[in-house]
């Protein structure tokens, strides 16, 4: 089982359905467009960051534990139903999801009671994962570094309003420190194999060559891991050339 983690428009849903292209599995997409809370979330950003520059230095996201739930909720679930079986791909991990909350509270969008109730829910779920599925953790947590400019280009790309600097220019800082956040997290994972994927030079939806680049990076990786045998990727290696040729 793979899992794919980065900050928004880092590629990881385009990155998700190339590897389980190449690998012949399933991909597990959180879905994004039905989310009810989340662009309530971001109106609430702006609204709680307005209260602030007022004065009312305690305003906060009424929707900050709102979302961090509904994602833990949500994500909770896709990775159990990916766990039953082998060789999934899931374009969202439950492992990165206390990093939002974490900065949502440092923020000043939630409070930290919230904070608190949401890791004692988080860690509860962690204890009852390898009951509820056939894994403990990933065989491999695939990260996609980004830049600010790279993830904003790919953000107007994509065109959903309420991930616009152009419309709030409040995520201009909260991207900034988001990016920084992820930093942390990806010196500090330990659950599982990491691999790093540097989305700013490796175009993989665009550019084929890039593309067969990153997915030999991530072959030679499970190779290393046990989890594919040396024929297997020597077959892939061949296709690769076919590709390119």
């Amino acid at each position: 089982m793979i899992t794919l983690s980065g900050i928004i428009g880092s590629g990881k849903s385009s990155l998700t359905g190339i590897l389980a292209k190449e690998l012949g599995t399933k991909a597990f997409f959180e879905p994004v467009e039905d989310n009810p809370v989340l662009p309530l979330f971001y109106k609430g950003n702006e609204i709680a960051a307005q209260k602030r520059a007022a004065g009312d230095e305690e305003a906060t996201n009424p929707y900050a534990y709102l979302l961090q739930t509904y994602f833990l909720n949500r994500r909770f679930k896709m990775i159990k139903e990916a766990m039953q079986d082998d060789n999934n791909i899931l374009d969202r991990s439950i492992y990165e999801d206390e990093l939002f909350m974490k900065m949502n509270t440092d923020l000043g969008n939630a409070t930290n009671v919230e904070y608190q109730i949401y890791k004692s829910l988080l860690n509860n779920m962690m204890e009852e994962l390898p009951y509820a599925a056939k894994k403990k953790s990933p065989d491999l947590m695939i990260t996609i570094k980004v830049s600010y400019e790279t993830m904003i280009q790919r953000i107007n790309k994509r065109g959903r309003e309420y991930e616009l600097i152009q419309n709030d220019s409040s995520l201009i800082s909260y991207y900034h420190r988001l990016l920084g956040y992820y930093d942390e997290w990806m010196e500090n994972y330990q659950i599982s194999p990491l691999l790093v994927i540097d989305g700013d030079r490796y175009d993989f939806v665009g550019n084929v060559n890039d593309r067969v680049h990153v997915l030999e990076l991530v072959e030679k990786k499970l190779t290393s891991l046990g989890k594919l045998s040396t024929d297997q990727a020597s077959q892939m290696l061949i296709r690769h050339q076919q590709i390119l040729n």
